[in-house]
């Protein structure tokens, strides 16, 4: 028996596309043999729908879908395919069994998880039930994603006398999860001794990315087959006596900082063109996030859909405009310098009875972040360009931005890179070719709004700023448990109370690429007004 593991990329809502899609993967692996084609959960309206899901039409779109294809399918080809499936009142994350024109078999999933960027329960009722379907002699169980974290699910399709498990997901990416994924399911194979099947769907939604990687393990746990990561693939297996075949495809796994790039440019690419931008504009600053930030837009869309922007002011180095004219040329982009000068000078000057008898402070640095996000919004509207932003977790962190300046923007890939990792994915990019200056990577950085300004001026170090947010953020710890960790005690405060203070800002950020099991916006989720605060 041949089965074909569909790792596709999907659109949510785009149900017509999602539909020829996969109408089109089953008609070329029918043509190569395949008995059996596998594709992602929620593979008809694509995951995650979020509160589409709560409209009657969208699910009334996939019903007729999933009626066209059992319609068109080919009668002897046996497909498994994820959709929303209505019952009553209730509905369900479902896989379905198209055979013969029909569907043979559905399945609910049991799990339904409701935690870090999901919410399944908000919109799903959890089946009981287990689902096992006879294919060409063999007995298959069905689970979906969270299904196989948890015991049940397989037990129960064993007793029911499953010899294989097919598990359909839209497992998202965060560092580490692949080998966590592959060990959790080799495990349950052994526990239960029958091979499993994982497919998992590749591609970017909204800030998720999904890095494919789907498996297939034997029922010693062993790696059977394993696809690429961050792309679509069709991986094929055989079934011979319940038994998985050696294929050869063993798609090496990438290295963390590999991985981290490639969720980068795959989440920047598809939201782009998802969502219809001829291309994007950034303010290409001479500094380290920005550098990167350029260099990840080349590598995923191209030097031709990617405009750099240099808006040099009375304290910009001159070293900043001749690295970020240097990193320009060197990826091939379309390149501007527009002082801010002028426009600074104009706002000064209306301003200047509102701010009459007042010293300079913070705010003049934080006007000229926001002459910088003028410029750049307008060319936005004017050639219809997505604007990219800069920020880092760090920085986002702390509230080291400024509203409706450097945060100005449509997408943010750094958002959950710290600091210290940005600089090792700088190195990283060079090392595939040349492009950011060494002096960018090793000078102090600076946001350069003020004269011999440094980030450490205001901040601690970020290689201990960035282990404060891991752990306050990423991890819950308490003040007490950060200063027995053996931070400063002064440290701890100061950077808590910025944390605290600034989710006002991090609430009107741009969205971006989740690379943590923590991220800012889906993941970790706290009020703006509140009055708690961690005991000191």
């Amino acid at each position: 028996m041949n089965i074909c593991m569909a790792q596709i990329n999907t659109l949510v809502g785009d149900i017509r596309g999602n539909l020829n899609r996969i109408l089109e993967v089953c008609s070329a692996q029918r043509d190569e043999g395949a008995n059996l084609i596998i594709f992602p959960e929620l593979t008809l309206t694509g995951y995650p729908p979020e509160d589409l899901l709560l409209r009657s039409d969208l699910i009334n779109q996939s019903v007729s879908a999933l009626a066209t294809l059992c319609e068109k399918l080919p009668p002897d080809l046996a497909v498994i395919v994820g959709y929303p499936r209505r019952h009553g009142s209730q509905l369900f994350n479902s896989a379905g069994v198209i055979l013969g024109g029909e569907v043979i078999a559905e399945y609910d999933k049991q799990c339904l998880p409701n935690y870090q960027v999901f919410d399944e329960k908000r919109y799903f009722a959890a089946g009981a039930k287990p689902c096992v379907v006879t294919l060409h002699g063999q007995r298959f169980g069905l689970t979906i994603c969270e299904d196989i974290w948890h015991p049940e699910p397989a037990a129960s399709a064993k007793a029911a006398g499953a010899q294989m498990l097919i598990n359909l997901n839209a497992s998202p990416f965060h560092r580490g999860k692949a080998a966590e994924r592959l060990q959790l399911v080799a495990d349950r194979a052994r526990a239960h001794e029958m091979p499993i099947l994982y497919v998992n769907q590749v591609g970017g939604q909204d800030e998720l990315v999904f890095d494919g990687g789907s498996f297939a393990v034997d029922a010693s746990g062993e790696l059977v087959a394993r696809a690429v990561e961050f792309d679509e693939a069709l991986l094929r297996v055989a079934v011979e006596s319940s038994d998985l075949i050696e294929t050869g495809a063993q798609a090496s796994p990438k290295s963390d900082l590999e991985a981290v790039w490639t969720a980068l440019v795959v989440g920047l690419r598809d939201y782009v063109n998802k969502n219809g931008f001829p291309g994007v504009v950034l303010g290409l600053s001479g500094g380290i996030d920005s550098a990167v930030t350029l260099a990840v837009a080349v590598d995923a869309l191209g030097p031709d859909r990617v405009q750099a922007v240099m808006m040099p002011f009375r304290y910009t180095a001159s070293i900043s405009v001749e690295d970020a004219q240097a990193e320009a040329e060197a990826l091939g982009v379309t390149f501007s310098n527009l002082s801010i000068e002028p426009l600074y000078e104009a706002f000064m000057t209306a301003l200047a009875p509102e701010f009459e008898g007042l010293t300079a402070d913070i705010t003049e640095e934080n006007l000229q972040a926001r002459c910088r996000g003028v410029l750049l919004m307008s060319i936005s509207n004017k050639k219809n360009l997505l604007v990219l932003t800069t920020g880092n977790k760090s920085e986002l962190a702390v509230g080291y931005s400024t509203l409706y300046g450097d945060m100005a923007g449509g997408f943010d890939v750094l958002k959950d890179c710290p600091k210290m990792l940005v600089y090792a994915l700088a190195r990283y990019r060079n090392g595939l070719g040349q492009c950011i200056p060494e002096r960018v990577i090793t000078r102090p950085p600076s946001a350069e709004l003020a004269p011999d300004q440094k980030d450490e001026d205001s901040l601690p170090p970020y290689d201990t700023l960035d282990q404060m947010i891991e752990h306050y953020v990423e991890r819950d710890a308490s003040k007490e448990e950060m200063i027995a960790a053996g931070f400063l005690p002064e440290d701890v405060h100061r950077v808590v109370r910025l944390i605290d203070l600034n989710e006002y800002k991090r609430r009107q950020a741009p969205i971006g690429v989740r690379i943590s099991r923590r991220a800012f916006g889906r993941d970790r989720r706290y009020p703006i007004t509140w009055a708690w605060r961690s005991a000191d």
